[in-house]
């Protein structure tokens, strides 16, 4: 609903998952997106599903445990396992808490400067009241 006709939304095939969506240049489509995109992107979504990452699933007929299955099945020509790889997952979840402990910093620091600010601006007021 939201997202651009030309992204990929991957998501565990009927089952509660987490939703990865791929933004892509126009122009471009599945088979442009490099095979470790691919891969990170399955790694999340499986990683992010509790039944999905221990459940080998329902699966249509002719399917292997893992195979990725596609919404516009046009557009999908090939399949890909996806075998849990903790790596991908862990420097993901790793990048992201670097990111909230950066941006947490970011605004302690903001807020030390506010502070600072308004405490300086209380002395400027004092010193001018004594002088007057």
């Amino acid at each position: 609903k939201y997202g651009w006709p030309e992204d990929i939304w991957f998501h565990v095939d009927k089952l509660s998952s987490a939703h990865v969506y791929l933004s892509m240049r126009k122009g471009l489509t599945i088979e442009d997106i490099p095979k470790e995109v691919l891969i990170d992107c399955v790694q999340l979504v499986k990683n992010n599903s509790i039944q999905g990452n221990t459940f080998s699933g329902p699966k249509t007929g002719g399917m292997d445990v893992g195979q990725i299955g596609f919404h516009r099945h046009k557009v999908s020509d090939f399949s890909l396992l996806a075998k849990s790889i903790s790596f991908i997952v862990n420097v993901f979840s790793w990048r992201k808490q670097r990111t909230n402990t950066e941006d947490r910093n970011e605004k302690k620091a903001q807020i030390q400067d506010l502070k600072k600010k308004y405490k300086d601006d209380i002395k400027k007021k004092r010193e001018l009241d004594e002088l007057k």
